[in-house]
């Protein structure tokens, strides 16, 4: 039936919204929601449809992330500032995104193939919350951690190389790049202002790349589906960054640490104890 059809693309919308810029792994929890429990949706008929539909609502976070941080890629893009000004610049942002997009483009194929499932989610997941941990470790020991502002180009290039291991399905993009500016001494929140400004040039270029390739598997009386995940993953993606960005600070990054270990925990379980997801 349409309505429930409809009601498991706004859930995927939520989830990519919710997900998307939380250091929790987006691409994770759509493998594993996809892979475990909503992998029988009818309007996707086949594998091509559902990936060119996580195209779409990833756009939708995309959107909401531009939307939060307008002013500042309108001031990066206006060049008006003195360029020896201590201030974030579009060079940083570029230098940040060298790395992941050239190894995006060496390996995307072989991630494509080999990485996007249960198991190796799982092991994203640990590993990247590991990561986390040593990161909010390690911010005890910094005195006066730096606003974003005041990233310089090592920072940058550092942000940029930890950025690749995101590449890793379940590691996760914002993840990775937060733990890395903490470890480079930012505090928490330029970290996320950082991860968040430079996910939006290199999440759209990529999505905006693969859905020329997927388009086609885009049918007219399947819009309605396309949308309602979209406006979902959007509304989602505003309130999530909104919030996370408040509470970045003060929670700091164990909690979603830990809720990933968990995560991985339960799923283990699920996926090797009750084989729930095996032969999708």
């Amino acid at each position: 039936m349409e309505f429930f059809e409809l009601i498991k693309a706004i859930i995927l919308g939520i989830v990519e919204g919710l997900t998307e810029f939380a250091p929790v792994s987006s691409t994770g929890h759509q493998i594993l929601v996809d892979d475990m429990w909503l992998h029988s949706v009818d309007v996707l008929n086949s594998r091509e449809s559902a990936n060119t539909f996580k195209i779409v609502i990833q756009l939708g976070s995309i959107l909401a992330a531009a939307w939060i941080f307008r002013r500042r890629f309108i001031d990066m893009l206006s060049f008006k500032a003195d360029r020896h000004e201590r201030r974030l610049k579009l060079s940083h942002v570029i230098l940040g995104l060298l790395p992941a997009g050239i190894a995006g483009l060496l390996f995307d194929d072989f991630i494509d193939e080999h990485l996007f499932s249960v198991p190796t989610v799982l092991i994203g997941l640990a590993l990247g919350a590991i990561l986390m941990i040593a990161a909010d470790l390690y911010a005890k020991k910094v005195k006066h951690p730096e606003t974003v502002d005041s990233i310089s180009y090592k920072q940058a290039l550092f942000i940029g190389l930890v950025q690749v291991l995101a590449l890793w399905p379940g590691f996760s993009r914002s993840g990775s790049t937060i733990s890395a500016g903490v470890l480079s001494k930012l505090d928490h929140k330029a970290a996320s202002d950082f991860t968040f400004i430079m996910a939006v040039p290199i999440m759209a270029a990529a999505s905006a790349k693969s859905l020329l390739s997927n388009y086609q598997y885009i049918h007219a009386d399947q819009l309605w589906f396309y949308v309602a995940g979209f406006i979902a993953a959007f509304i989602f993606g505003l309130l999530s960054i909104k919030l996370f960005l408040e509470l970045i600070n003060r929670v700091k990054l164990i909690p979603f640490a830990i809720y990933r270990l968990v995560l991985v925990a339960i799923i283990a379980v699920l996926y090797f104890g009750f084989g729930i997801g095996k032969g999708i």
